[in-house]
């Protein structure tokens, strides 16, 4: 408990730093911002910002990125609930019932209940991120290369099991992921591979490329599909504090929700999308009268706000203390620290105790910051709400091509780019999720690595991952998930999870 204490205040000095304050303050403003605006998603965000990190401390770009993640967690709410569009995923359930309460005049409470349950669920989860943190990096430490190959196996498994739609596209999409990050020079022999004889390809694809192309350009393309019409609610929003009853009514739902979304933010593929829609479908399972929900019930928006940032700020524990990537922002995240030259794992905490105690205690002041940018701003955000389309999207393409050209200062990064947003806008249109290709692409090298070494080790000898026991255990798990969730009447509930009535 002393140590713990002792960390915390280490990681409280780190982030009450002037620059790592602005940082943060950035961070939750940009995530607010990106969350209010419909089809700009946390994702594009962050693959668009990834290039400006290079000139920031480590520990400062590490603060700014994570505030914009669970930023946007709480901006996604106000565009649910004043205009019945998701800024965000993991706000598509908030529609339902946020946006009959505002029609109902209702949107004062609403908007603080989803202001406060996110605050709340946002400092427990900062606090299992903290108890966690010291025992699973002790684990960590005695994983080998063949514990760590089969960890991320199961991490990959998790990606399909959780993954929106069919299995089998799901498993399509890792491998083609695993695929593109194969291309360029072999990592033991230095051997040019799947390169074609092209020289920008020698290398290999640039992480930035991937990311930005699939999320930043394909979203675009996906959102000028969609009529520019919105739904605002003129009303004045008043009443922003809460009654009795219905911070009542909340209180159940606001913990079962930081419960189910701490445990799946932690899960590979699962995060704050589907963390939403579970906490959503349990509260309406276990409701005296169901009737209610989608006609403006309270515990319909209580419920999947707080679950969606539970999980936003507990899929950092993966990353933090083994170096894997629970999800496609998490993908991100692992490149901005490459991007620094931090390798993400359970050194991070040894080494480097001031970025592990310094991002959690920045997550604390992140949450108090958010709650001052979401209710005193509701104006401001609602007047925001009316920026068109037209105007807003050409702004964003033409900062895309700046941040991708200003990596390597190399054209043909950008043609690439644009290259993998037509790739990442068919394969959406066609219901592939990109999500699962890019964790593929992040841990596709990391995979390789493990899997050399742990051969090597074993002089050739592949059953060596079935004879280590935490190897061969976390093996069997993860073909076991495979088998369960080809089963009819698993793919059956798989579906009904993301079903929105």
């Amino acid at each position: 408990m002393t140590e713990l204490l002792q960390n915390l205040a280490l990681g409280f000095g780190v982030a009450f730093s002037p620059m790592n304050v602005l940082l943060c303050m950035v961070g939750a403003l940009v995530g607010t911002l990106i969350g209010v605006l419909p089809g700009v998603g946390p994702l594009a965000t962050i693959a668009m910002l990834l290039p400006i990190t290079f000139g920031l401390p480590p520990v400062g770009a590490l603060i700014m990125l994570a505030g914009i993640y669970y930023g946007a967690q709480y901006g996604g709410s106000t565009t649910s609930i004043l205009v019945n569009i998701p800024g965000e995923a993991s706000s598509v359930v908030t529609t339902l019932d946020g946006h009959q309460m505002a029609r109902q005049g209702r949107a004062g409470p609403a908007l603080a209940i989803a202001a406060l349950g996110s605050f709340f669920a946002g400092c427990v989860a900062t606090v299992l991120v903290a108890a966690l943190g010291a025992p699973l990096t002790s684990i960590a430490l005695a994983f080998g290369p063949a514990e760590y190959f089969s960890l991320m196996v199961l991490g990959l498994v998790f990606a399909v099991v959780l993954a929106k739609g069919s299995v089998l596209k799901a498993v399509t999409m890792i491998m083609l992921g695993l695929l593109l990050s194969m291309i360029g020079s072999d990592i033991e022999t230095g051997q040019s591979r799947m390169g074609f004889n092209i020289p920008e390809l020698a290398d290999g694809i640039g992480f930035v490329v991937v990311a930005m192309g699939m999320f930043g350009f394909g979203e675009i393309m996906r959102n000028l599909e969609q009529s520019d019409t919105r739904d605002v609610v003129k009303a004045k929003v008043t009443g922003l504090m809460p009654t009795w009853p219905d911070l009542k009514a909340s209180a159940g739902p606001i913990g079962r929700g930081t419960v189910l979304g701490s445990i799946l933010g932690i899960l590979p593929g699962g995060g704050a999308v589907i963390a939403a829609f579970a906490a959503y479908t349990f509260e309406k399972k276990i409701a005296k009268d169901p009737s209610r929900f989608g006609r403006g019930a309270i515990e319909g928006v209580a419920a999947p706000e707080s679950a969606n940032n539970a999980a936003a700020q507990t899929s950092f524990i993966p990353l933090l203390t083994l170096g894997i990537p629970p999800n496609a922002v998490m993908a991100l995240m692992v490149g901005a620290m490459t991007i620094h030259g931090i390798v993400p794992g359970p050194q991070v905490m040894l080494k480097q105790p001031q970025l592990f105690w310094g991002m959690i205690a920045s997550m604390w002041i992140g949450n108090l910051m958010l709650i001052i940018i979401n209710l005193p701003m509701i104006g401001f955000w609602v007047r925001l709400l009316r920026v068109p389309y037209r105007m807003l999207f050409p702004a964003i393409l033409i900062f895309c091509c700046i941040g991708v050209y200003s990596i390597n200062n190399s054209p043909t990064d950008v043609i690439m780019t644009a290259a993998f947003g037509l790739v990442g806008y068919w394969l959406v249109k066609h219901d592939f999720e990109p999500a699962p290709m890019l964790l593929g692409f992040v841990l596709g090298p990391l995979m390789e690595e493990n899997l050399r070494r742990a051969i090597l080790i074993a002089r050739g000898d592949p059953l060596t991952f079935f004879t280590r026991p935490i190897s061969g255990g976390l093996l069997v798990v993860a073909i076991l998930l495979l088998v369960v969730a080809v089963l009819p009447m698993i793919r059956a509930r798989r579906a009904q999870v993301f079903v929105e009535e």
